[in-house]
């Protein structure tokens, strides 16, 4: 696995190695050693899984706030997506800054976000399914967003939203 720095600060590209033989191919997807080396400190405590049926399902753009902020790794386990990070951390150099990655099931990639980044998906295939690792546990009063198409962060989206969820739609702007 090769763990690379983005754009934004802390937030990194995760790229397969898949090892192969005759048998087909044998791929980490998570090391703790090899993110330590990245100079990242993450300790999954749970995981969890977005299932996506139609394309241009748009998830986002979500965090969770102190004390609970959190750290993930997300990962396309069918199909793609059109996967943003925004980086709101208050002393970041980036804040305010915004990066897109396309995650595919065929690519096996993978982003690491950091606390106090948000972060959504617009699908670009049908059944489409991420699965995240998380180093804190869910805390509902603790959950936050930003909407997708805030005019202060101008987020660019390949497509317009086909479907997507009244909470993520009506998120207040942040300009």
């Amino acid at each position: 696995m090769m763990v690379r720095p983005t754009p934004l600060p802390g937030v990194m590209d995760v790229l397969p190695a898949p090892v192969r033989d005759a048998r087909g191919t044998f791929t980490r997807l998570w090391c703790e050693e090899a993110f330590a080396a990245a100079g990242i400190d993450f300790r999954p405590v749970q995981a969890s899984r977005s299932d996506n049926p139609r394309r241009h399902t748009l998830r986002g753009m979500h965090y969770q706030a102190p004390p609970r902020a959190e750290a993930k790794l997300v990962r396309c386990t069918a199909g793609a997506v059109h996967d943003v990070v925004l980086d709101l951390r208050p002393d970041s150099p980036a804040r305010g800054r915004w990066i897109a990655v396309t995650l595919s099931a065929r690519a096996g990639n993978a982003l690491f976000i950091p606390p106090g980044c948000a972060h959504g998906f617009l699908t670009l295939t049908e059944d489409a399914a991420l699965d995240y690792l998380i180093d804190a546990p869910y805390a509902p009063d603790l959950a936050r967003g930003v909407r997708w198409d805030d005019p202060a962060f101008g987020i660019a989206w390949p497509a317009a939203p086909a479907v997507m969820s009244e909470r993520d739609r009506s998120w207040p702007d942040h300009g």
